[in-house]
């Protein structure tokens, strides 16, 4: 006779702003997703981890902040997920009329909490924001994983490439 398998610690699946003492969480999160893309990119060679102090001083001043968005879904012990979005202003032109970019900076669920739909929720959250900033479109990088979800929530491929420069 098999054992049941042990239950997985239970979520409170209300999605809710970040606050102040979510700051350790987030950025144990952001390292997870960085470490599961991994590569020279993502992950620099040892003794360049001051990112996680910079990571966490932009983190407590955007908290506040009206063109960003931090959510958070709470775990038996510390966080399950999280989601980052932000809205910059660029000019407008004839593609863009008000020049409003939403980003989503990043969602990330811990392994344990994995396919029960938290990246959804703080997903759908983060586009109900966005349609309130009135944000004229909504960019985002995605993981291998993730671009199920967000081809499923309506992202296409962007008809722009897309080019970076690290000076």
């Amino acid at each position: 006779m098999t054992q049941p398998a042990a239950p997985i610690a239970p979520v409170r699946t209300g999605v809710r702003r970040a606050v102040a003492t979510d700051i350790p969480e987030l950025v144990r999160l952001r390292a997870l997703l960085f470490e599961t893309l991994g590569g020279e990119y993502f992950n620099p060679a040892p003794g360049e981890d001051d990112w996680r102090e910079d990571l966490a001083s932009v983190l407590a001043d955007r908290l506040a902040s009206d063109s960003a968005r931090l959510l958070v879904v709470d775990g038996a012990t510390g966080l399950a997920a999280c989601g980052i979005g932000t809205v910059d202003q660029w000019f407008p032109g004839p593609h863009n009329r008000n020049g409003r970019v939403g980003h989503v900076i990043g969602v990330v669920t811990d392994p344990a909490y994995r396919r029960r739909g938290l990246s959804r929720a703080i997903m759908r959250e983060l586009l109900d924001w966005f349609r309130a900033c009135e944000a004229s479109r909504v960019d985002l990088y995605a993981s291998h994983q993730g671009e199920p979800l967000y081809r499923d929530l309506g992202f296409v491929d962007h008809p722009d490439p897309a080019l970076y420069w690290r000076p």
